[in-house]
């Protein structure tokens, strides 16, 4: 999701942004950070750069974090957390990296101060992250705090739901930005507890996708403008009250009656429940009418039971006759862990993007549902 997540940030007002295998870096002043937190529908984490020195070992990896002026960032009485990530090190336990640079802190400021700082691992105060490859060390105030795709909303979810900023890149990928600007609709006939619609109404309503978050990394530490947080916060408010106004139908279908109570109330969490529609539809006998034009979008159900049973195959024949015979003329992307399976749908595909969910590669397939794109002609009714 780099490239994705680097003209977001641009969008955003960075400058000097650079996609790199870790992430997206970027320069701008602290409101671009905080706008960052606040707008970015794609990334897990927005970083500040506070140090960086050699770390061959983890006693010079103790010596030099002891080294940073930890009382520009944190009090003595803060909470603090240390996250660590190795790659090509010679320090090869990331918990005790983590527990050297922690201990490296507290040292300093017991001496300093008098007084150390405490570990709170769940909502810190500051919240330090810490990146080693090879022999070099670079850390972070972690300004978001927790990972950004917690959005808030969601507090229960389906069996295997996609993360929040994942579903936002399908629906980025698949052009939903777009097409809500012209009015279009979307459906998802296999929405789970909500999560792609969910997603879809908070950028067609300019919603800050974490306007509902009640922490960040930033608000502990000493460098926090509250001013300039609460001017970006009251923008956001005003934006999300005129975006509501002026949205396209947004619709979530599913055939787990319990699943669709719970998108119901992640939407209400999410503040779009007045905007997004869910309702009860068994794939395999859909009826509805839609309007003339939009985007279907879905990340069908999986599993190893299905799959031995042949129902996977079956599931996406169905998915691919209710496209033809009920969405023509609409785009359509289908996200799915086998791309084996699209070809059960019976469409043509004109591309298709990898998007990992986790560690798993997978493939967001698009399509344009047209006659001439039909590759079964015995599938439509």
């Amino acid at each position: 999701m780099a490239d994705l997540l680097a003209i977001e940030l641009r969008d955003l007002g960075a400058d000097e942004v650079r996609e790199s295998s870790g992430g997206v870096s970027f320069r701008g002043s602290l409101e671009t950070a905080y706008r960052a937190c606040l707008w970015s529908r794609l990334a897990n984490r927005i970083l500040l750069p506070v140090a960086a020195f050699d770390a061959p070992d983890p006693e010079t990896l103790y010596r030099n974090a002891r080294s940073v002026d930890w009382s520009a960032h944190l009090d003595p009485d803060s909470t603090i957390a240390v996250d660590a990530n190795l790659s090509a090190s010679k320090i090869d336990h990331s918990h005790f990296a983590a527990l050297r640079i922690k201990d490296a802190i507290v040292d300093q400021m017991s001496e300093h101060f008098g007084k150390r700082p405490s570990v709170d691992t769940e909502k810190p105060g500051v919240r330090i992250n810490a990146h080693i490859r090879r022999d070099h060390a670079t850390l972070y105030i972690d300004l978001s705090g927790k990972s950004l795709h917690l959005r808030g909303y969601r507090l229960e979810a389906g069996s295997a739901p996609l993360k929040e900023n994942l579903a936002a890149a399908i629906l980025m990928r698949a052009r939903w930005p777009e097409i809500a600007t012209q009015g279009g609709a979307l459906v998802d006939p296999m929405c789970g507890s909500g999560t792609i619609a969910i997603e879809a109404a908070l950028m067609a309503a300019d919603i800050a996708p974490s306007l509902g978050r009640s922490y960040f990394g930033f608000s502990g530490w000493k460098g926090h403008d509250p001013a300039v947080w609460s001017a970006l916060s009251a923008e956001a408010e005003q934006r999300k009250a005129n975006g509501l106004k002026n949205v396209p139908s947004i619709m979530g279908f599913d055939v787990d009656r319990r699943v669709l109570d719970r998108a119901r109330a992640n939407a209400e969490r999410a503040g779009v429940d007045s905007v997004v529609s869910f309702a009860y539809q068994d794939i395999s006998s859909f009826r509805h009418d839609f309007p003339a034009h939009g985007l279907l979008v879905t990340n069908p159900p999986y599993g190893k039971r299905l799959m031995e049973s042949g129902d996977l195959a079956s599931l996406y024949q169905s998915l691919g006759r209710v496209m033809i015979s009920t969405f023509s003329g609409w785009k359509a992307a289908v996200f799915t862990q086998d791309a084996e399976l699209g070809r059960e749908i019976g469409l043509r595909s004109p591309r298709q993007h990898t998007l990992y969910n986790g560690a798993l590669a997978c493939k967001l397939i698009h399509f344009d549902i047209k006659e001439e794109n039909v590759l079964r002609y015995d599938r439509l009714p």
